[in-house]
């Protein structure tokens, strides 16, 4: 009894380390995986903590479960409008680009090592993956907002390319030991990895989807253990079935994230903290593992394969893969910086050891050395590469308060939060003269910290975090207001809204983004309710009805013409 309650105040004094660290990191800019693996290590056998734990097997099963935990996590928030944008890219990279990177630097390492050259592309394929744990880690803590295509390619590459990374590694593997005898075998693994993970992920994803949203579970906090349990089905099932675990739970998430779901917010807070600590418990275990008088001995070694792989290996992959993309030479650069390695080569790493290839404890030192100098030199400097190549803006502060709605049922609403940029069509307005249509309400504004009441005089400054409650089919016109992204959202053929009958058609132009001069068939400064029939607003063809109080729209498209008469109206099609 005794032993085990002195396991669990180790873990618990490591655990407190490891989350203590984060806010070193923070203050630093130093990557939280690094201080993670340096509390392992400091933990460890040579270390201040001398906590012997050299158990190769038991970390390669914490290690997948906890990548199982971050992946889906990391798919939960992954929409699907950015894998559409990123997929082509990000799957060349995931796969022939995990072979060039790994070919290339499999070469180096047997020249640099003097080992066989399977041994050395053998710790090429170990370290050759992009590590999702890294990637989503540094970019989450990075304070910059990229460019959604470039992220999106980064973040989908780094949680899908470990099919490939684990093909080619149990490949080598069973070569060397005399286990796989055919190229062909090789493909069949490759192919059954890619498909049933694949299958899996989008079966299990769906289906949990569509049960959370059904089971009506009396206690909310159910929900995000039933979502955690099908993420965890999805990553075993497909490994039963000789398919990738890791992929099968990254497109679950994706699946799942991205469909209409009930408690919504407490399942991304739930897993979002089950992701933090998988990073922990992953990273802190693998820093017990290691041994710094061994990784002294391959520092030499180690530095040049680690030069060879982020200077020759990465920039040539991206290079030669991406240019079809029509990426800029600024964002290429980024990519090719942006490949981190972290516990997934580590854990890779346990593989050669579990199977007896001779010389597994120099791969597993060299591959440990190389992970922590793309670590401390690629994850620390990512944010200053962004920012000296001009690809990164500063990412929204965090407001000092949050509002979120916990609803066990589906709402056709939400209150989002939108922080107030310089170049929002909102920034500077008074509250009166936005005309915003019935079901948006602006329900609170923070400033500097203080909570602001809002009134229709209240005035909008850039930097002031406003939550807003709106209906799901008006968020289109709302994001336009505070991002001033969208030039014009988008308006479907048959759209309809009611917006306030004393606003004038130029604040509808503001709302909709369009010129306030000109394309309208109604002067700018008249009412609403003393306009009537059909109205030309740019683009579209409003139709307008209603009450008194409230003015109806109902949207037509440029390519329709549409006339209204005595309650009758006719389309025609240009």
């Amino acid at each position: 009894m005794t032993s085990i309650n002195t396991e669990i105040l180790l873990a618990a004094l490591l655990l407190l380390l490891g989350i203590a660290s984060s806010k070193f990191s923070a203050r630093l800019g130093m990557p939280v995986l690094l201080l993670f693996l340096a509390v392992g290590m400091l933990a460890g056998s040579e270390g201040l903590g001398r906590i012997p734990f050299e158990d190769y097997g038991l970390a390669n099963a914490v290690g997948s479960v906890a990548l199982a935990l971050i992946l889906f996590d990391g798919g939960l928030r992954t929409s699907i409008e950015a894998v559409r944008a990123s997929w082509r890219p990000a799957l060349a990279l995931s796969t022939v680009g995990v072979l060039v990177t790994s070919g290339i630097t499999g070469l180096v390492a047997a020249v640099v090592l003097g080992l066989p050259l399977l041994h050395g592309m053998l710790l090429g394929c170990i370290v050759g993956s992009t590590d999702a744990a890294a990637v989503l880690s540094v970019l989450r803590s990075s304070g910059l907002r990229l460019p959604e295509k470039l992220s999106a390619t980064l973040e989908v590459e780094s949680g899908s390319n470990d099919p490939m990374a684990i093909f080619l590694t149990l490949g080598l593997v069973g070569f060397i030991t005399g286990e796989a005898t055919s190229a062909g075998q090789l493909v069949l693994l490759f192919i059954l990895q890619l498909s049933v993970g694949a299958a899996v992920g989008i079966g299990v994803g769906r289906g949990a989807a569509w049960l959370t949203n059904r089971i009506n579970l009396d206690a909310p906090g159910l929900y995000p253990l039933l979502v955690l349990s099908f993420g965890l089905l999805a990553f075993s099932l497909a490994s039963e079935l000789q398919g990738s675990g890791f992929l099968a739970v990254y497109i679950a998430g994706i699946t799942l994230g991205n469909s209409s779901l009930v408690f919504r917010r407490g399942i991304c807070l739930f897993h979002d903290t089950v992701a933090w600590f998988g990073q922990i418990v992953l990273f802190v275990m693998l820093g017990l593992l290691s041994f710094p008088s061994r990784l002294a001995a391959v520092a030499v070694d180690g530095l040049l394969i680690a030069l060879a792989l982020v200077f020759v290996a990465r920039p040539l992959a991206v290079a030669s893969l991406l240019a079809p993309f029509k990426f800029r030479l600024r964002e290429l650069a980024f990519l090719s910086w942006g490949g981190l390695k972290g516990a997934v080569p580590i854990t890779l790493a346990t593989f050669p050891l579990l199977a007896g290839v001779a010389q597994s404890s120099l791969l597993f030192d060299v591959v440990f050395f190389v992970v922590l100098v793309s670590a401390l030199v690629q994850g620390w400097s990512l944010p200053v590469v962004a920012k000296r190549l001009g690809i990164g803006e500063p990412a929204d502060p965090a407001p000092p308060v949050s509002v979120e709605v916990h609803s066990l049922r589906h709402l056709d609403g939400d209150i989002v939060r939108y922080t107030v940029t310089p170049s929002a069509p909102v920034a500077g307005k008074v509250l009166r003269e936005l005309a915003l249509p019935n079901g948006v309400a602006i329900t609170l504004v923070v400033r500097n910290g203080e909570i602001i009441i809002p009134r229709g005089r209240t005035v909008l400054h850039p930097g002031d975090h406003a939550f807003v409650a709106q209906q799901t089919l008006l968020q289109p016109l709302v994001e336009r207001l505070f991002s001033g992204k969208t030039a014009r959202p988008p308006m479907a053929s048959g759209c309809t809204f009611t917006v306030d009958a004393q606003s004038t058609v130029g604040q509808l132009h503001h709302l909709l983004g369009l010129p306030t001069t000109s394309d309208s068939d109604q002067p700018i400064g008249a009412t609403l309710e003393k306009t009537g029939g059909t109205m030309r607003l740019g683009p579209f063809l409003a139709t307008l009805g209603g009450s008194p109080e409230w003015v109806t729209l109902v949207f037509e498209t440029e390519t329709e013409i549409t006339t209204a008469d005595a309650g009758s109206r006719t389309k025609m099609t240009k």
